[in-house]
């Protein structure tokens, strides 16, 4: 891919800056090795912010250096810690932004010491979609900064369309939290009206809306955003983004995907050792399966139910009639850092005698080494919470969905699937679980009626919603090709952008 322009700079070096969590650093990271594939002109050094509780984080670290390309580098951030008693700590969302910013000095001494040295040039930062407070420190350098959105470029337009409605034409956005159920609002980067029951809770809240809405606002002021989707996805999206002169060059580079799976506990040899044993499991019980016959159901990393919930599900599964592998967990405990756990006793929560009577249909699992499920021949449907990552991986396995959102913008994305795509069947698109921040928005449970409706609809052999999502793995399977491939194509002109700033 090398251009002429680019071949006269070396040393570039580009800084990424993730947000903590696994399910943002995962994307940052295939984003480097996708961007040091195509030019060796690049440097990359990711700064990783994790909560010393996190050990997901701390182990997939450890992992990654151990086998990242050495032009990939990997640097701790220390947060300054304030001790003034006088202050009550921030909680929830606002505990989540006061964390990233207290970030903000060492970040600045990182990228002060990286813009004077004599051997590379900083040629760009790269923040995540929530850390934008570094944007600040970039621009006082004089340095060129992007933000990387970990979603898709749909619920991006979302974002930009109601800080406008804020900022430009002085909606409180927030109402529409009390508006009728029907209500439905027109967003350029969606073909069909939205319904203000899909937003995001984030943005419904008066206390967390703001937040939000900011970091909105200076997505407008980057020198371009980077979408992990694919234009064949989303060309409603990517053309309203494009056409619009007051949002900043779109490059839709996805799909980006970690098809190795999700261990991250490399530095717990009995965890990870186990880890490896469930998932010989798994995939012998698969293969003992007919092809296309397991309804697989997995709501990722912070899906949990307990009590009525999980009752609920278990009948619906039952009544559907399908084999299924049915990755069940609880609530976090409080020293988890908001990942689900295994149930220790699947007897304590679940129906009466459900085990006994599925134990040759059926395999209840914790965790789910999801992509070599979703990419084996005996599954036929995926129930999923349409988390964005699990959505790609879907598309990328050619693999029908039934929506079942949880939290964040889990609902406008299974809005995206059922009704603008039409690559997926609806369980419930609404449902919400109680956070601390929207408890006024959770929704009562989901019935077992709705869930064998689901799985019934999309493990149907023959349906539109199966053709659909096998069209579009054809087509995503084809963005990398180096003629004519859409992504590679906005691959090789973020590289010539950054490359650029270094000359």
């Amino acid at each position: 891919m090398p251009s002429s322009r680019m071949a006269e700079s070396k040393n570039a070096e580009l800084v990424l800056i993730p947000a903590a969590g696994v399910s943002h650093l995962v994307p940052f990271v295939e984003l480097a090795n996708l961007l040091i594939t195509q030019t060796n002109d690049l440097s990359i050094t990711i700064l990783i912010m994790a909560p010393p509780s996190d050990t997901k984080i701390l182990s997939y670290k450890k992992s990654l250096e151990e086998s990242s390309d050495p032009r990939i580098k990997f640097v701790d951030l220390k947060p300054e810690l304030t001790d003034d008693p006088s202050k009550t700590p921030p909680a929830g969302i606002h505990f989540f932004f006061q964390f990233v910013d207290n970030h903000k000095p060492h970040v600045r001494k990182i990228l002060s010491e990286k813009n004077d040295s004599s051997t590379s040039k900083l040629a760009g930062v790269v923040a995540d979609m929530f850390c934008t407070t570094f944007f600040d420190v970039a621009a006082k350098l004089g340095v060129p900064h992007y933000v990387f959105f970990t979603c898709g470029a749909s619920m991006f337009g979302l974002m930009l369309h109601l800080q406008s409605l804020r900022d430009d034409h002085n909606v409180d956005v927030t109402e529409f939290k009390i508006s009728d159920k029907s209500t439905k609002i027109r967003v350029p980067t969606y073909i069909n009206p939205v319904p203000v029951r899909v937003i995001p809770s984030v943005f419904l809240e008066k206390g967390c809306s703001d937040l939000f809405l900011d970091q909105a606002k200076r997505y407008r002021k980057a020198n371009g955003i980077i979408i992990n989707t694919f234009k064949e996805m989303e060309i409603q999206a990517i053309e309203a983004l494009s056409n619009d002169s007051k949002i900043p060059p779109v490059y839709a580079i996805g799909p980006l995907l970690n098809l190795k799976g999700g261990k991250w506990n490399d530095n717990n040899q009995k965890k990870k050792q186990k880890e490896e044993e469930d998932e010989q499991s798994i995939i012998k019980w698969l293969d003992l399966q007919p092809e296309s016959s397991v309804v697989f159901l997995c709501f990722g990393s912070g899906g949990a139910f307990d009590g009525e919930q999980v009752k609920e599900m278990a009948k619906g599964i039952e009544r559907s009639g399908y084999r299924f592998l049915w990755s069940l967990r609880k609530p976090p405990s409080s020293d988890n850092f908001g990942y689900a756990d295994d149930y220790e006793n699947l007897e304590d929560v679940l129906p009466e005698g459900f085990l006994q009577r599925n134990s040759g249909a059926g395999k209840i699992i914790g965790w789910a080494p999801q992509a070599a499920i979703l990419s084996h021949p005996a599954v036929g449907g995926f129930v999923s919470h349409c988390g964005w990552n699990s959505i790609l991986e879907s598309v990328w396995f050619g693999m029908p969905v039934a929506t079942w959102p949880l939290y964040a913008e889990q609902q406008v994305n299974a809005f995206l699937l059922v009704k603008e795509l039409e690559m997926a069947v609806e369980i419930k698109m609404d449902y919400r679980k109680h956070t601390r921040e929207t408890p006024e928005l959770s929704s009562e449970d989901v019935s077992a009626e709705l869930m064998e409706r689901g799985i019934r609809l999309v493990m149907e052999a023959v349906s539109e919603v199966r053709k659909k999502v096998k069209q579009m793995q054809v087509k995503s399977l084809s963005v990398y090709e180096e003629e004519g491939g859409s992504s590679y194509t906005s691959v090789k002109y973020f590289i010539d952008d950054v490359i650029s700033n270094a000359l």
